[in-house]
């Protein structure tokens, strides 16, 4: 067989893949045209924008109520009006968007989206990382510890936060995760109780994760418990919560933690050159510590913080390279996992060090974790300030959104691992002689998150639509809020620009997902 041959043969799936993504985005074009007419139909039937009209007394209430009418073109039957509408939405496709005004603030409605949709990327995309993370991971060890303590507690708290109504997880996060820490942050002082409490409960929770015989979770159970108090202690003791700093040996620490145990689940520890350019990540990102900081104050935007991000990770990139061996590819992997990871513990201790500066300023009055807004108003400072800022008050609504989600992701990860591990290649790989973690995490883990691939994009595009009660508690100014407004004030076109930016995402999830689960199981065909 001829190279050209081999060629057309490789080329020849692209074409049913081009046939398929063209089928899937007509249907759904179609389906999101049909959604948007009865939405349309039912807001013009359901608002009454002259309602707050009707009941006035002003001597020239026909006169308003006229004006109305004809600015909102409501003697056009709705189904024309739908189309009109329909016509300005069609020019989203060519850059020239026309959604048309809000009735009640006279802004544009493409205006309107463009400050909103931001805010609540910025909301859903951390609580959705935060939350998959966090979830495949201890999805996956309550799997591999399947009937045991801490697989039963995992199961019990996952379906505790599953049933948790959002409304009473935000009120309960604002009474204790913004006002009981403001109010400790008074007086960092932790009483022996508490402390001798909360070592234990952290020694049991390690024991119950690491695992093993009596004898390694005795030991697991003293170290941990002995750390954390030792760790408790000396951050009241010292005032840390009131500046605190990652610094040099914290960066180091926690940098070589990440190289040691990333190496350990992907290469194993086995692999001295996966471990060696890893560390050796480690010590040129501890080496940059201090000149770092001079780049640091010369960041002005985000656009700076994401290009040196590139840079760590070209830095470990070379580093994989440069160490070589048979594996260089899993040695450039690791390495610029580990820059990034370096990368990020110095920018959040950049950020730690504006702390007390923040803290003591006249708007925050020393109450640092914020329960409404997305900024503080009146409050000026350089980038690391302002980072601070949005920080202090993406907590609460981040951790209000995630714990649902987190429940969910460990629900599916274990469940769907679990299903995997009885497959017989699983046993076939054992058989082989292959170590226990080369079979977990090279060949069960990859094909166990299949399911979460197409899970994803889907969850971000109904938290993006279901954050409405998170961001009306924590008067989050995103697409729920616009929503909720536009609602109550009878304002049709907002909440058809907001329909409009949920429906397209979800029938793009829905497409992204089909990809996804084509190219992922190759026993999906796309040309069926």
């Amino acid at each position: 067989m001829t190279a050209a041959a081999v060629t057309t043969r490789r080329r020849l799936p692209s074409a049913p893949m081009i046939a398929f993504l063209g089928r899937r985005l007509l249907g759904s074009l179609i389906v999101l045209l049909g959604a948007t007419f009865i939405v349309y139909m039912l807001l013009a039937y359901a608002l009454d924008p002259l309602e707050d009209l009707y009941a006035s007394s002003a001597p020239n209430k026909q006169q308003q109520i006229e004006s109305r009418i004809q600015l909102l073109d409501l003697d056009t039957p709705p189904v024309i009006r739908y189309f009109k509408w329909l016509g300005g939405a069609a020019g989203c496709v060519v850059g020239q968007c026309d959604l048309g005004q809000s009735w009640v603030t006279k802004q544009e409605v493409t205006r309107l989206l463009s400050v909103a949709v931001p805010s609540s990327v910025q909301l859903v995309a951390t609580a959705t990382i935060i939350a998959v993370v966090l979830g495949i991971v201890v999805g996956v060890a309550s799997a591999l510890r399947q009937y045991s303590g801490f697989d039963y507690t995992v199961t019990f708290f996952s379906f505790v936060l599953y049933s948790l109504p959002a409304f009473w997880v935000a009120v309960l996060l604002k009474l204790w995760g913004a006002i009981g820490f403001n109010d400790f942050l008074a007086d960092p002082t932790v009483s022996t109780p508490v402390l001798i409490g909360l070592s234990l409960v952290a020694g049991l929770i390690w024991q119950a994760v690491v695992g093993g015989d009596r004898r390694r979770r005795l030991t697991t159970f003293g170290v941990s418990t002995l750390a954390t108090g030792l760790v408790i202690f000396g951050a009241t003791a010292t005032g840390w919560l009131l500046d605190p700093s990652l610094g040099i040996v914290g960066v180091a620490v926690l940098g070589a933690s990440v190289a040691v145990g990333l190496t350990a689940l992907t290469s194993g520890l086995r692999d001295r050159r996966a471990l060696t350019a890893a560390l050796i990540t480690v010590g040129i990102g501890v080496a940059l510590y201090y000149p770092m900081q001079y780049a640091f104050a010369a960041v002005t935007g985000t656009a700076m913080i994401f290009l040196l991000g590139l840079a760590a990770i070209a830095v470990g990139l070379l580093v994989g390279w440069l160490v070589g061996g048979p594996d260089r590819r899993a040695q450039m992997r690791n390495a610029a996992l580990v820059a990034l990871a370096v990368g990020g513990f110095m920018f959040v201790d950049r950020v730690m060090r504006v702390w007390q500066t923040y803290s003591n300023a006249s708007q925050i009055n020393g109450r640092p974790i914020a329960t409404i807004g997305s900024q503080t108003p009146g409050l000026s400072g350089d980038y690391w300030v302002t980072t601070l800022d949005t920080f202090t008050h993406l907590v609460l609504p981040t951790i209000a959104l995630t714990l649902i989600s987190f429940a969910q992701y460990t629900r599916y990860s274990r469940s769907s691992l679990l299903e995997v591990m009885n497959q017989d290649y699983i046993r076939t790989a054992r058989a082989k002689g292959l170590p226990e973690r080369v079979v977990t995490v090279r060949h069960a883990l990859r094909n166990a998150l299949i399911p979460l691939a197409t899970i994803v994009p889907l969850d971000i595009a109904y938290i993006f639509g279901g954050a409405i009660i998170t961001e009306r508690i924590f008067s989050w100014s995103g697409m729920g809020t616009l929503f909720l407004k536009s609602l109550q004030t009878a304002d049709a076109n907002p909440i058809m620009g907001y329909f409009l930016v949920i429906g397209t995402m979800l029938v793009l999830a829905n497409v992204v997902v089909d990809l996804i689960y084509a190219a992922l199981d190759p026993r999906i065909r796309v040309n069926a």
